[in-house]
């Protein structure tokens, strides 16, 4: 289950020095997003890391554009962005470990 290995991963990334609020969790589902970053305690992309009007923009947006969006707030490129994007429409999960969007690691599950 995609859960289980988040976990693991995320624990991974713990011992490599990043923290929970380092670590972003990526699904296409919202809901499913929501119930995954809660089980593992790790952060949402909020106002901190896109800035209030790329914040209000996704408002308006559709759902793959405001994870792409989301992606980069947290440090990605476009063209990561736009990878990952494509493997979260195929359900699978994206996990980013970002230091203030300077160094990232990320993953997919």
């Amino acid at each position: 289950e995609n859960v289980v290995e988040a976990k693991r991963e995320i624990e991974m990334l713990t011992g490599q020095g990043y923290t929970k609020d380092d670590i972003f969790v990526f699904a296409h589902d919202k809901n499913r997003s929501q119930h995954i970053t809660d089980g593992t305690d790790t952060e949402s992309v909020g106002l901190k890391e896109q800035g209030v009007f790329d914040a209000i923009g996704n408002l308006f947006q559709k759902r793959g554009d405001e994870l792409r969006s989301k992606m980069k707030a947290v440090g990605l490129n476009q063209a990561e962005a736009d990878t990952y994007e494509e493997e979260l429409d195929k359900g699978k999960l994206v996990i980013v470990a970002s230091k203030h969007g300077i160094d990232h690691n990320q993953g997919v599950l």
